[in-house]
């Protein structure tokens, strides 16, 4: 088995491509070893020091570290991705595979026709490009104009987030969408 690697804009964060699907559907983040209990993938990456998160893709893991130096823990990611798809063990186990709960949309029902054009373009022309970095990027609300996004993965404290934001998506939505002025992480 053979996995790539690739940098990404968050110098915290390396993408590792094992070269087959990871997890279908969506993509799940965990920022914490409690939180990656549910995946057994996810479980012992966090047994690595210095592996501070964990981002699974459709085809990705993205994986951030602490203060540890990439030239020290790269090595041993590379093997528990290895060692954890020769094995066979699911990606996600038991009660991980039900979709996770996420914190409910908000936004104004009157709103409901430009927060379904929102989404589609975030579906078909954002995420895409965030998940070639590494990241997600979903929609949590609108109101009064503002566009909360929540920013996962790669994404996720990286240097150039900000710049995403305003000068990326912002602006896009702002093209588009009529009533959009801002966007905001959340």
């Amino acid at each position: 088995m053979f996995i790539q690697t690739e940098a990404t804009p968050n110098p915290a964060t390396l993408k590792f491509l094992p070269g087959r699907d990871v997890l279908p559907g969506t993509p799940r983040d965990f920022a914490d070893p409690d939180l990656a209990s549910g995946s057994p993938l996810a479980a012992a990456l966090f047994q690595i020091d210095g592996v501070k998160g964990v981002f699974l893709g459709s085809d990705f893991v993205a994986v951030t570290k602490s203060e540890a130096d990439w030239a020290h823990i790269k090595p041993q990611v590379l093997g528990a991705i290895m060692e954890h798809f020769l094995s066979g063990q699911p990606v996600l186990a038991g009660d991980a595979e039900v979709e996770p709960e996420t914190s409910e949309e908000f936004f104004d029902e009157s709103d409901a026709a430009m927060v379904e054009v929102i989404k589609e373009l975030l579906d078909t022309r954002v995420r895409p490009a965030v998940a070639m970095d590494g990241g997600d990027i979903t929609f949590r609300g609108f109101r009064s104009g503002t566009v909360y996004l929540r920013m996962q993965g790669a994404c996720a404290g990286c240097p150039s987030s900000t710049a995403t934001l305003k000068h990326g998506i912002e602006n896009l939505l702002r093209h588009f969408v009529p009533g959009v002025e801002h966007v905001q992480q959340l």
